[in-house]
This record gives structure tokens, sequence and C-alpha cells, in this order.
């Protein structure tokens, strides 16, 4: 049985990441390195959940509005 691929990713490479929250490489990976920003790697390839990037977007509104 195959199953449909879905329309909207599930997690984006660090290009994409850099683009959506408009960071250089650099800060992506600074941001990888300390955690704040959870990812995973297939093969050599560095991958970002869509929803890690949402929740590292919400906990910075919520620190900015404290």
């Amino acid at each position: 049985m195959l199953t449909a691929v879905p329309a909207t990713p599930e997690a984006f490479k660090v290009p994409e990441v850099m683009k959506a929250l408009r960071l250089s490489r650099s800060k992506v990976y600074d941001l990888i390195r300390s955690n704040e920003l959870p990812s995973f790697t297939i093969g050599r390839s560095r991958r970002i959940p869509v929803d890690a990037v949402r929740h590292y977007m919400q906990d910075r509104l919520e620190e900015n509005a404290a």
C-alpha cells in the first residue's frame, strides 16, 4: 500500500530555516549547537522539524512579551 507524500514538509533543511527566520547559516548552526533548535541528521544532511521552528519563534515572542 502506498501512502501519499505530505503536501507540506515535516522538516526543513538548514537553508530553508535560514530563509524562514532570515538568519545566517552560522546563526542557525549556533541555535542547533545550543539545543535551542532541535534537529536530526539523515546521512550528512541536517534536518530541523517544522514544529521546532514554530516553537522557537513562539518562545522568542514570549520572551519579548515578558
